[in-house]
Formats: C-alpha cells, structure tokens, sequence
C-alpha cells in the first residue's frame, strides 16, 4: 500500500491538517504527517503542538500515492525541498492536494495553469494561471484537488477518499461521520 503525506509546518491549520489525517485513516489509508521543521513536534496555528509521524529529512517519497498541504500559513511556500518533491511528483501526473492558504504554493510551481482550482479568501492573486473557482468547497481538475478552507475540510478529506479509494468508500465513512 503506498502513503499518503501530509506536510505539516509551523502555523499550520488544525482542522485542515487532522481532520485530513482522520478521515483518511478511517478510510483505511496509510497517512503519514511529515514536519517541515526539523522537528517532530510542529506548532499549529492557534498553538496546538501536534507530533508528526516523520521528519521530512526521513521521508522516501517513491512510496507516496499522494502529497497533502493543508493551510493556515504562507510558511509552506518557504519550504524550497517540499517544493522541489511536489513540483517533480505532480509533473508524474501523481495526485497532489492543498487547502486554504496552501494552493498559493501549487500556482506558484505553476501547478495551477489552465486548470480550475479554489483557495481560501484573498489568496486568489496566488493562483497564477488558474481558472478559479472560489465559491466551490472543493475543486478536482486532473491530479490537483484544491479545497476552500477550514470549514470546507471534511468536504475536501471526503474528496480525497474518494479519489484514492472510490465512491463507495467515501460514502460509508461520510455515513459513519454523520454526514449527509
């Protein structure tokens, strides 16, 4: 089974970030947080220290089936390695999502040309090239899902799911979730 990453950096959003992680785990998913920072213990944004599964440093990324970048900071754009890994995974045709703040990094790799995609408020000027889609909660085109921010996370996790896992799959963990 291969891994699903998810990059976590000072800042980060907590919604964002563990509600992707769970979900997808309750899907059956190999997820695995990845810190940014040198440091297993990665403070989010409203100062939640959350213990990440791996150092990037430590990370072999052939083993990923998809690379995840929730929000919250503009500090993800700072990570020139993290970059480098999704430029070159994306460029595979391998699935690539980000959420809120984060598809700025995508548009700004250049990711986003010609294809539709969604942000958090106010990051649109980040989105070179893209095709937006600002009032939808989550947008697909191709291997990039973008998604809208923190209140939109489950719909953007369930997505998620369904890419890698299917339909079905997807359906049963909205129904143990409670969701409609």
């Amino acid at each position: 089974m291969k891994t699903i990453f998810v990059f976590l950096t000072t800042g980060f959003e907590e919604i964002e970030a563990m509600a992707t992680v769970d979900i997808l785990r309750r899907a059956g998913l190999d997820v695995k947080t990845v810190s940014l920072t040198g440091n297993k213990t990665v403070v989010a944004s409203h100062g939640v220290p959350i213990v990440a599964d791996l150092l990037f440093e430590e990370t072999d990324f052939s083993k990923a089936e998809m690379l995840v970048l929730p929000g919250g900071t503009p500090k993800y754009n700072d990570h020139e390695g993290m970059k480098k890994e999704v430029l070159a995974f994306a460029n595979k045709g391998e699935k690539v999502a980000a959420i809120c703040a984060s598809p700025m990094v995508l548009g700004g790799l250049g990711l986003l040309n010609g294809k539709s995609a969604t942000c958090y408020p106010g990051f649109e000027q980040y989105l070179a090239g893209a095709n937006l889609q600002t009032s939808e909660a989550v947008v697909v085109d191709g291997n990039i899902t973008t998604g809208r921010g923190p209140g939109l996370t489950i719909d953007f996790a369930l997505k998620l799911v369904e890419l890698i896992a299917g339909k079905e799959k997807r359906d049963a963990v909205a129904a143990g979730l409670l969701v409609n």
